[in-house]
C-alpha cells in the first residue's frame, strides 16, 4: 500500500465525509482496499484503482450516510452489494449494526465472503441470490443500495422488508433522485449532496402506511 494511505490519510480524509474513523478502523480499511485491488486484478469488482480514490468514492460515500441517517445499530439489507458497498464500510463503523449482503453475482459473493474472513468481521453475512428470493423473518431497519438501476421491483421489495420506521437509503445522481422521489408511495427527504462528488446524493425514504 503507498504511503500515502497512512492510517493518519485515512482519518483525515473520512473527517469530509463526518466520519470519525478509530486506528483500528483505518487499519481495516488499508487491509479492505489491498484485498479489493487483489481481487481486482481478477474480476471486475470496481473501475476506481486509485487507493486514494478509492478511499474516497467507496468508503467516504459510504460512511457518509452513517450520521445523516444514524445508521449505527439495527438490522440493514445492502442489495446489489458488489465489493461490498455501502454495506460493509457500514458494518465496519458500526459493530452494532447486522449487515446482510445480498448479492446474485457467484464471484463478487466470494469477494465478500473472503472480506468478511480476513478482516474477521462478525456483524455481516453474505447472501448470494436474488434479492426477492430473500426470504427474512424479521424486519430491516434500513435497507441500501448504490451503483444499481433503481426498479418499481426494489421498491416493492424494500417496502415489504422495512419495518413501520424503516428508510431506503439510495445513493444515486441527480436525475435519478429526481425521477425516484416522484414514487407516490414512499416520503422522500430532499435530496443530500454527497461531499467531493459531481452530481451525486443521498436520496432517504420511508414507505407511506396505511392509516
Amino acid at each position: 500500500m503507498k504511503e500515502s494511505l497512512s492510517n493518519g490519510r485515512i482519518v483525515g480524509l473520512l473527517a469530509n465525509y463526518g466520519v470519525s474513523a478509530s486506528e483500528t478502523l483505518a487499519e481495516s480499511i488499508r487491509a479492505y482496499i489491498s484485498l479489493l485491488l487483489r481481487w481486482n486484478a481478477k474480476i471486475s469488482l470496481t473501475t476506481v484503482v486509485d487507493p486514494i480514490e478509492i478511499l474516497k468514492f467507496h468508503f467516504g460515500e459510504s460512511l457518509f450516510a452513517a450520521a445523516k441517517v444514524q445508521i449505527f445499530d439495527g438490522r440493514l439489507a445492502d442489495v446489489g452489494s458488489g465489493a461490498g458497498f455501502p454495506g460493509l464500510p457500514l458494518a465496519m463503523l458500526s459493530p452494532n449494526l447486522e449487515v446482510v449482503l445480498i448479492e446474485s453475482n457467484l464471484k463478487k459473493a466470494a469477494f465478500l465472503s473472503e472480506v468478511l474472513r480476513e478482516l474477521k468481521i462478525e456483524n455481516a453475512a453474505v447472501w448470494r441470490g436474488r434479492v426477492e428470493d430473500l426470504k427474512d423473518k424479521e424486519a430491516f431497519d434500513f435497507v441500501t443500495a448504490r451503483a444499481l438501476g433503481i426498479r418499481g421491483e426494489f421498491l416493492k421489495w424494500s417496502r415489504a422488508a422495512l419495518n413501520s420506521n424503516g428508510n431506503v437509503i439510495l445513493w444515486l445522481g441527480e436525475r435519478d433522485a429526481k425521477q425516484i422521489s416522484a414514487s407516490p408511495e414512499w416520503t422522500w427527504r430532499g435530496q443530500i449532496e454527497i461531499p467531493d462528488s459531481i452530481q451525486r446524493v443521498l436520496l432517504i425514504g420511508s414507505p407511506k402506511r396505511s392509516a
